[in-house]
């Protein structure tokens, strides 16, 4: 065990957590109409606290046990066999599993985004947790724990490259949110803007702060891999951030700051998986692109194919997660077959496990709230609890 790297990654794993609680609840939950916010921070809560319990009963042994290369099998269920004496390389097991939690926390909570304002609260809990063991955890094992994807793989020796999951985590959440928002319908009144940019600011930015664990702590020990990590992370938030500001104010006139936040995850998850193998250069780049790219997304899946995944967990976490992924192949530190083959086979994956995990939960709880309750908002109809007007 080295003791700097055991440091580092219990910082990192408080750090990730806090990217789901508060920043995603109050990043999103500024986004909706005041009588939805406590619904959105309850989703983020409640999938926080069923994430954990759910990866320490199977996630974890599944996504990072050794029975095969397409899954990691039960035999670490519960934490069979781990101790605070057990090590994953240089670091206590247990506190790798504390880790690598806190992404199986947040992967599911980023889908919250598709379907604020008029989702079940049942459908909510039953989806999340059999999509993060069925769909999140399996990717897991393809590409981290050493299953199909990885080095030694299909692709041969070099396999493919996400350092922090531009594949694991932003392409499979951008999917299944994709999909849920379609399947659920337009919410009946969608013209209301967002009750409260502060918080979306708040949000974004306990997002941006998280993220250097999310990314630095994904080099697993406190050496220079991870300060580089942490420091391209930075400089891609930043670009993306005044490209996304400066495209906006060329084709609106104004740069707004919901806007401009906005940019700043997409810049962080566009760099998310090139955080571990591009330098400072790459990383302007990679942001500078990712603050046009992703805006210009959102008003695809907005205005084109109509779709109201509603708070652009598709356009910004998706695509930014697919073009950072390809970015790596781009710049030379991956293959193109392993870089674009991983992603055709885990989005082909995600989308008949999501369809069919939409279809299982359906029969046991309904999927959307009845017209009256989304007209008088979660908060009270299924919370009985507002933080403001509900009328507003």
């Amino acid at each position: 065990m080295n003791g700097a790297d055991t440091a580092w990654i219990i910082v990192a794993t408080a750090l990730v957590l806090m990217m789901t609680l508060p920043g995603l609840a109050l990043f999103y939950g500024g986004l909706v109409r005041a009588r939805n916010v406590l619904s959105v921070f309850m989703h983020c809560y409640a999938i926080a606290c069923l994430m954990s319990v759910l990866w320490l009963v199977a996630g974890y042994s599944i996504a990072f046990g050794e029975a095969a290369s397409w899954w990691g099998g039960l035999g670490k269920v519960f934490l069979n066999g781990v101790t605070a004496d057990s090590l994953s390389g240089t670091l206590p097991e247990i506190l790798f599993f504390a880790f690598q939690m806190t992404f199986a926390i947040i992967t599911p909570a980023l889908i919250v985004g598709a379907y604020v304002e008029r989702i079940g609260f049942g459908f909510v809990l039953l989806f999340s947790g059999l999509w993060m063991l069925l769909c999140y955890a399996p990717v897991v094992h393809w590409v981290w724990g050493g299953g199909f994807l990885a080095d030694g793989g299909l692709f041969g020796e070099t396999g493919v490259k996400d350092f922090a999951g531009g594949i694991v985590v932003h392409e499979t959440a951008g999917i299944a949110a994709l999909i849920l928002a379609a399947v659920l319908g337009r919410r009946k009144d969608d013209n209301k803007p967002p009750h409260n940019p502060g918080y979306v600011v708040i949000g974004a930015s306990l997002l941006w702060v998280g993220w250097f664990g999310f990314n630095g702590g994904s080099q697993l020990a406190a050496d220079g891999g991870a300060a580089m990590a942490l420091t391209v992370t930075h400089i891609s938030a930043a670009t993306a951030t005044l490209t996304w500001a400066l495209w906006e104010k060329i084709k609106y006139g104004k740069a707004s700051v919901v806007g401009a936040v906005t940019g700043t995850i997409a810049g962080l998850a566009s760099i998310t998986p090139a955080s571990g193998f591009v330098g400072p250069i790459a990383a302007l780049v990679i942001g500078g692109i990712a603050g046009i790219l992703c805006q210009e997304a959102v008003g695809l899946i907005r205005n084109k194919v109509r779709i109201d995944d509603t708070l652009d967990v598709m356009a910004v976490h998706g695509v930014g997660g697919i073009f950072g992924t390809i970015m790596i192949a781009a710049f030379g530190a991956g293959s193109w077959a392993a870089q674009l083959g991983s992603l055709a086979i885990v989005g082909v994956f995600t989308i008949v496990m999501t369809f069919a995990l939409i279809y299982l939960c359906r029969l046991v709880t309904p999927l959307r709230v009845d017209e009256e309750i989304e007209y008088a908002g979660l908060d009270l109809a299924v919370h009985g609890e507002s933080a403001y007007d509900h009328n507003s």
